[in-house]
C-alpha cells in the first residue's frame, strides 16, 4: 500500500496546498489517524445517541417542567435545526476548512447540551434544544467529510463496520442508558452526559487532526442558505404535524407545503446564479451521486419506519418489555453490523461495490415483505429472522451510499457531497415516519372500530399507540382487538415500505461501477473516472 497517508498528514501539518488523503504506512494507519478516527466515532455517537437518551427522559422532564402541550417541540426543534443546518455545515467545511467547521459544530452542540440541562421551563428547553440541533447538523457531516479526506475510497470500506457499530450501539443502548441516567442521576444528566464525551472528541481532533486551512474570497451564500433552511423546515414540519397536530388537508399543512415548494424552487434557481452556491448543482451531473441520493432517501424512509414500528409490534402484540426496547431490534442491527463489515472488506479488497446496492435493495424488499406478514401468532424467533433479512439489506446500503457518493465528486465538493447525502437520508426518515405512521394510525383506528365498536374508536381517537400501562388496564376483549389492530397496522406500514423499496432497486440497477480512487489516485485535473462529477470551467469558491 502506498505511503500517502503519512505524507499527506505531514504535508497538511506543514501547510500543504491541497487536502491530503492519508493511506496506510507499513500496512497500518499511523497512530494519529487512529486517534482521529476514534474522536470522529465519539462525535458520531453524540449525534445519534442524543435523541434516544432524551426520548426516554421526556416523561420525567414534563413532570418537572410542565408544558405537556409543547412536548413535541422538544424533539421537533432539534430535528428542524439539525436538518436545516446540515448542508450549510458541509459548505462551510469546503470553503473554510473541515477541521474548524467540525470543531465549531462540536462546541455549539456542547453549549446547547449544557444550556438544555440548565433549562428552567419548557420554553427554554425548546430554544436550547434548537441550539443543540444546530451543532448536531455539523457532527455527522463533519465525520463523513473528514473520513473522506483522510482515507481514500478504496480503503474506506474497512471502516464501515466501525460506523455501523456506532449506529447499532446508539440504537440498542440509547433507551437503556437514558432510562438509567434519568433514574439514578436525574433528567438533566441526559444532556450533561454529552459534555465529557464531546470534550474528549474536541481535544483529540484539535491536537491530532492536521488539515490545511482554507480561506476563499467568495462570501457565504446567505440567500441560498436561507431559502434551503426555509424549504427543509417546512418539509419537516409537514411530515411532523401532518395527521397528528393538523389534518393532512388543513390550511396550516397546505400553507407549509406551499412555502416549502416555493422556497426549494427559489433555492434551485438561485444556486445557478450564486458565486459560491450552498449545494453546487454540478455534483448532480454525476449519475452515481444522484442515484446514491435516491437510495439514501429510501434507506432512511425504511429504516426509521422499522425502528418505530417493530418495538411497538413486539411490545403490544408479543408482550415484550418496553424497558428493553432497544434490545428488541438486536436481530436487525446485528445483521446490519455484520453485513456492513463484510461489504466494507469486500469493497476494499476488490474495489467492486455495485453488487451491494443491488443485493441490499433486494434484501430490503424481501425483509419488509416478510415483516408485513406478521400477525398476532407470529413468534419472536420468526420476527427476529425477518428483521435479520431487513438488517442485512440495510447493511449493504448504509455506508456504501456515502462511499460511492463521495467517490463521485471532486475533493473540493467532499463536504457538500457528504451533507447532501446525509440530508437526503434525514428527509427520507421524516417522510418514512410520517407516511408509514399515518397509514399505521388509520389502519389501527379502522380495526379497533370494527372489532371493539365505539369503545375501540374512543380508545385510539387521540393516539393509535397505547403505552404498556394503558394496554394492561384494558379488558381482555379490547386488548385482543388492539393487538389485532396493531398487527394490521404494521402489515400495512411494512407492505408500503416494501413497495417504496422497489425504487431503490431500480436506482441500483443503473449504478455504474466506477473504480474507487485509491491512495495513489490522480488529483483533480488529472484524468477522471467517466462518472465523476465534472468540474466547472472555473473554481466556484
Amino acid at each position: 500500500m502506498a505511503d500517502s497517508t503519512q505524507a499527506a498528514v505531514a504535508a497538511a501539518g506543514a501547510g500543504g496546498q491541497a487536502e491530503g488523503r492519508p493511506a496506510a504506512k507499513d500496512g497500518g494507519k499511523p497512530r494519529s489517524v487512529r486517534v482521529v478516527l476514534l474522536a470522529l466515532m465519539i462525535a458520531m455517537l453524540l449525534a445519534m445517541l442524543d435523541n434516544m437518551i432524551v426520548g426516554t427522559a421526556m416523561p420525567t422532564i414534563v413532570g418537572e417542567l410542565g408544558g405537556l402541550e409543547h412536548l413535541s417541540w422538544v424533539v421537533t426543534a432539534y430535528t428542524l435545526a439539525t436538518a436545516a443546518s446540515t448542508p450549510i455545515w458541509g459548505k462551510l467545511g469546503d470553503m473554510y476548512g473541515r477541521k474548524g467547521a467540525f470543531m465549531t459544530s462540536i462546541v455549539i452542540f456542547l453549549i446547547g447540551s449544557a444550556l438544555s440541562g440548565m433549562a428552567q421551563d419548557m420554553g427554554q428547553l425548546i430554544g436550547f434544544r434548537a441550539i443543540q440541533g444546530l451543532g448536531a447538523g455539523g457532527l455527522m457531516v463533519g465525520v463523513m467529510a473528514i473520513i473522506g479526506d483522510l482515507i481514500p475510497p478504496r480503503e474506506r470500506g474497512k471502516y464501515q463496520g466501525m460506523m455501523a457499530g456506532v449506529m447499532a450501539f446508539a440504537m440498542i443502548l440509547g433507551p437503556l442508558v437514558g432510562g438509567s441516567i434519568t433514574d439514578h442521576w436525574g433528567w438533566r444528566w441526559s444532556f450533561y452526559i454529552n459534555l465529557p464525551l464531546g470534550i474528549v472528541a474536541l481535544l483529540a481532533v484539535s491536537a491530532v487532526l492536521h488539515l490545511p486551512r482554507k480561506r476563499v474570497q467568495a462570501k457565504i451564500d446567505y440567500l441560498g442558505a436561507g431559502l434551503l433552511a426555509l424549504g427543509i423546515s417546512s418539509i419537516v414540519l409537514v411530515t411532523t404535524w401532518g395527521g397528528t397536530e393538523y389534518a393532512w388537508g388543513s390550511a396550516r399543512i397546505m400553507e407549509l407545503i406551499g412555502i416549502g415548494v416555493a422556497a426549494l424552487v427559489g433555492f434551485v434557481y438561485w444556486q445557478t446564479k450564486a458565486a459560491a452556491p450552498v449545494i453546487p448543482l454540478h455534483i448532480f451531473r454525476s449519475g452515481n451521486f444522484t442515484l446514491m441520493s435516491i437510495i439514501g432517501f429510501i434507506t432512511g424512509f425504511v429504516m426509521f419506519g422499522a425502528v418505530l414500528f417493530l418495538p411497538l409490534y413486539q411490545q403490544s402484540v408479543q408482550g415484550a418489555s418496553a424497558t428493553n426496547s432497544g434490545l428488541l431490534l438486536l436481530p436487525m442491527l446485528g445483521a446490519m453490523l455484520a453485513v456492513s463489515m463484510v461489504a466494507g472488506r469486500v469493497t476494499t479488497n476488490t474495489g467492486r461495490y455495485k453488487v451491494f446496492p443491488l443485493a441490499g435493495s433486494v434484501l430490503m424488499i424481501v425483509g419488509l415483505f416478510l415483516l408485513s406478514q406478521m400477525d398476532t401468532g407470529t413468534t419472536r424467533l420468526t420476527s427476529g429472522l425477518y428483521m435479520a433479512v431487513l438488517g442485512a439489506g440495510m447493511g449493504c446500503l448504509m455506508q456504501i451510499t456515502m462511499l460511492v457518493a463521495q467517490n463521485s465528486v471532486e475533493m473540493r465538493d467532499m463536504g457538500v457531497a457528504s451533507s447532501s447525502t446525509t440530508l437526503f437520508r434525514t428527509l427520507g426518515s421524516s417522510f418514512g415516519v410520517a407516511i408509514m405512521g399515518a397509514l399505521f394510525n388509520h389502519r389501527v383506528q379502522d380495526v379497533m372500530s370494527e372489532r371493539a365498536g365505539a369503545i375501540g374508536a374512543k380508545l385510539t381517537e387521540k393516539s393509535a399507540q397505547l403505552d404498556a400501562a394503558s394496554l394492561a388496564k384494558l379488558p381482555a376483549p379490547a386488548r385482543e382487538a388492539y393487538q389485532h389492530a396493531v398487527s394490521s397496522g404494521t402489515h400495512s406500514a411494512f407492505l408500503l415500505g416494501s413497495v417504496i423499496a422497489v425504487v431503490a432497486l431500480i436506482a441500483a440497477v443503473f449504478v455504474k461501477e466506477v473504480p474507487l480512487k485509491g491512495a495513489g489516485a490522480p488529483q483533480p485535473g488529472a484524468e477522471k473516472a467517466p462518472d465523476a462529477a465534472p468540474a466547472p470551467l472555473a473554481e466556484p469558491v
